[in-house]
């Protein structure tokens, strides 16, 4: 299935593991200018590198389906609330983006956001997945501050640490730097993840994947065979 605002890979099947990616795409509709040089949508302001390439591969090798973004975070959020000022960014990591001062914000969370999310309730809600792998990637360097940022791997969370508990220890033992809720917190940023898996007791594993190490076919290759592992093992001990 596939529509403006997503596209669906594989068919979930009930007590299975699907993914969601809703930072996978760069793309930007011809009616809606950003103002920003094109450079910046190879930037991670614009999409989260990398998890558009391994949601696919996730999806096609190693059964485990997935909803992704079809359309830039730039144009709308989707792990954003409805009245997040970020859902249509003035500014990313510095960065002006002129064209979204004083956007219609209803419009874009009609044609984008809502159907995202709706459609992703729908889909859920027929399968009632045992696990949701929420997959995002970081970049290694913020323009806007300088902090270090050593974590390969972080496991995100708000209120339900089932999943991570199980997971951080497995991700360590494959010789990772695994971040508990690190370089970003699941309580302060985790409204997909919030809105489908914690309101309906649904188990959950938030994943960021540090951008310098997701950029080659080998990296997608290597991240989606891992993470579909870590991912059985987690679903199966959640059992």
């Amino acid at each position: 299935m596939s529509t403006e605002a997503f596209r669906q890979l594989g068919t979930p099947t009930p007590g299975g593991i699907v993914c969601t990616a809703d930072h996978a795409s760069n793309h930007v509709p011809a009616d809606i200018d950003l103002g920003i040089p094109d450079r910046l949508l190879q930037e991670h302001i614009a999409l989260d590198i990398g998890t558009e390439a391994i949601a696919e591969l996730l999806a096609r090798e190693h059964g485990i389906p997935a909803h992704i973004a079809a359309v830039s975070r730039l144009v709308c959020d989707f792990n954003r609330e409805e009245t997040a000022p970020g859902l249509v960014p003035e500014t990313s990591d510095g960065h002006p983006i002129p064209g979204n001062v004083g956007a219609d914000r209803e419009g874009r969370l009609d044609r984008f956001h809502r159907p995202y999310h709706t459609d992703l309730a729908e889909w859920l809600a027929t399968s009632e997945p045992a696990l949701i792998l929420s997959l995002h990637s970081f970049t290694p360097h913020l323009a806007s501050r300088d902090e270090p940022r050593p974590w390969q791997v972080g496991v995100l969370y708000n209120a339900d640490d089932r999943a991570a508990r199980i997971a951080i220890p497995l991700l360590e033992a494959e010789g990772l730097n695994v971040g508990d809720n690190l370089p970003y917190s699941g309580r302060d940023l985790n409204y997909t993840m919030n809105r489908h898996a914690e309101t309906h007791s649904r188990p959950y594993l938030g994943i960021e994947l540090r951008q310098d190490l997701t950029r080659t076919r080998a990296d997608h290759t290597r991240w989606a065979a891992l993470l579909a592992k870590i991912a059985q093992r987690v679903a199966s001990a959640l059992a």
